[in-house]
């Protein structure tokens, strides 16, 4: 019987052992919502597992570790069916829970921002999403224009989803401790579903922007214009200064300029 799970570096595992943080998670998402169907990512040794699993009539832990699973199917064998070993970034769980679910979980660090895209990419099926990330992905994520950890993740994520820190959690709750502080965060899916600009250049012209940080707008975006001069306001500022609405600006005049050109 598979009674222990080893923390396994390449997948990036370190173990909540704090019961009350555990909880104030989980909390966190149901006191959003308590009734769409959850999925938990990298359940690992079952510390938010505990508090879902037996109390969530649509629930999915979902890991790629072997032991894991086994651990956690020989812990709830009258729940086995709700535990499953997958690769979350590759699989498509619609089958399993519904067209709609939240997310949950202490994500594996080294695939954290990984998660978040996947998040994006199924926006309109994930209403609430609550995890644990490394801080410096948390600040970077949940940030505010003006500052230099807001970057791609940050206007791509809050384009769709309001971002609360929630908050800080120290080296010392792990087993192994990471090297960094922890946070967790939560993201609540707010009411845009499409975006007042086309979706694919929106993307490029953030990843082009914060490609080169260091530069003006103006600069980092010329090849989008095929290197012509043209003017607006928001291409003389650097891309951390611009919210959300701005980038959609600046995407709907780049697409203009650049059909006129």
């Amino acid at each position: 019987m598979q009674d222990y799970v080893r923390a396994k570096k390449h997948l990036g595992q370190h173990f909540l052992t704090d019961q009350t943080i555990a909880l104030n998670i989980v909390n966190s998402l149901l006191e959003i919502d308590k009734v769409t169907p959850i999925i938990e990512v990298g359940p690992g040794t079952g510390v938010l597992t505990q508090f879902l699993i037996n109390s969530q009539e649509k629930f999915l832990a979902i890991d790629l570790d072997t032991e894991s699973v086994n651990f956690l199917k020989n812990k709830y064998p009258q729940q086995s069916s709700k535990i499953i070993m997958a690769d979350f970034l590759k699989s498509d769980l619609k089958p399993f829970i519904g067209e709609k679910y939240n997310l949950i979980g202490n994500f594996p660090y080294n695939i954290s921002s990984q998660i978040m895209f996947n998040v994006l990419e199924n926006k309109n099926h994930i209403d609430c999403v609550v995890g644990m990330f490394q801080r410096e992905v948390a600040l970077r994520i949940a940030e505010k224009p003006g500052t230099k950890a807001y970057g791609i993740l940050s206007v791509l994520l809050q384009a769709f989803y309001d971002i609360e820190y929630l908050f800080t959690v120290n080296e010392n709750v792990f087993n192994p401790p990471p090297k960094v502080k922890s946070a967790v965060i939560r993201l609540t899916r707010n009411k845009i579903n499409k975006l007042d600009c086309d979706e694919v250049l929106f993307k490029k012209v953030i990843k082009t922007a914060f490609n080169q940080r260091r530069k003006t707008i103006r600069n980092s975006v010329r090849s989008l214009f095929n290197n012509n001069e043209v003017r607006h306001p928001l291409l003389d500022k650097r891309p951390e200064q611009l919210s959300v609405s701005q980038f959609v600006e600046l995407t709907q005049f780049i697409d203009e300029s650049s059909k006129s050109l």
